[in-house]
């Protein structure tokens, strides 16, 4: 059975814990669908959200007697489990507000999806990291959109097809994550991140991350410019803009809980 614990601070920093460490945090249905739950029946307390895995891994990937159970399903079953984990996968990666990946340990196959899908994601240096699908005939199909858009085809060229391992620093220089620092300080280099994130507008944190999408697939054209002026317009003159730039002005800090 998959496992996960979910827990709110009073800041609105929502932690969802990855608590299968005797399996390393391995992906089965289970744990796909309680994801895809937890993900799902977040409300409005929560301000930013943490990923991060329980015992000595982030997330190993598959589950072996998940895979192992896979031969004997039918095409149609086969291809609703991929199903369900590409339903995580957009999940995670649209989510509204801010999304971290703490990574330690290992990060393999759908655990590197998983960390891909995040808008930010922190690794300590001991931190390793794979896509080892083509070792058993298989192919990281689901995961593919986010990962390539994170490391590029060339990157996604070497470790797709050697299934090499490769360890954070290497991740950060691909783009997989975007921080690296000892292990013994992770937890203070996420702390940093997550006040950082909770000092911005959370409708202006959310109309970004849909910005970013929408500009990155688009040709820098005149309906796009002026797409993006009218999404500039109509922000500016929303409340939340209002009341930060009015406590701008005024030499004060808004509340974080205000927006």
């Amino acid at each position: 059975m998959g496992r996960i614990d979910v827990s709110t601070d009073t800041r609105g920093v929502t932690r969802i814990a990855l608590d299968r460490p005797e399996r390393h945090n391995a992906l089965d249905r289970a744990l796909i669908d309680q994801l895809r739950h937890a993900l799902d029946g977040l409300g409005s307390d929560t301000r930013v959200l943490v990923l991060e895995g329980r015992g000595k891994s982030f997330c190993a990937g598959a589950d072996i007697d998940w895979m192992r159970a896979s031969v004997d399903l039918t095409p149609e079953q086969n291809t609703l489990d991929a199903m369900a984990l590409s339903d995580l996968l957009e999940r995670l990666d649209t989510f509204p507000c801010p999304t971290l990946a703490r990574v330690h340990g290992a990060a393999i196959g759908g655990g590197a999806g998983l960390v891909a899908c995040c808008d930010i994601a922190l690794a300590g240096e001991r931190a390793r990291f794979a896509f080892s699908e083509v070792r058993l005939g298989l192919i990281p199909a689901t995961i593919s959109p986010y990962v390539v858009r994170a490391i590029g085809p060339r990157a996604a060229r070497l470790y797709f097809l050697t299934a090499e391992r490769f360890d954070a620093h290497e991740a950060y220089r691909i783009g997989l994550v975007q921080d690296v620092c000892p292990s013994t300080d992770l937890d203070r280099r996420l702390g940093e991140r997550i006040d950082a994130l909770l000092d911005g507008g959370r409708e202006a944190q959310a109309t970004s991350k849909r910005l970013i999408g929408d500009v990155a697939a688009r040709p820098l054209d005149e309906t796009l410019r002026r797409d993006l002026a009218d999404r500039l317009a109509d922000i500016r003159a929303g409340e939340e803009a209002q009341n930060r730039l009015r406590a701008f002005f005024e030499e004060r800090v808004p509340r974080r809980r205000d927006s």
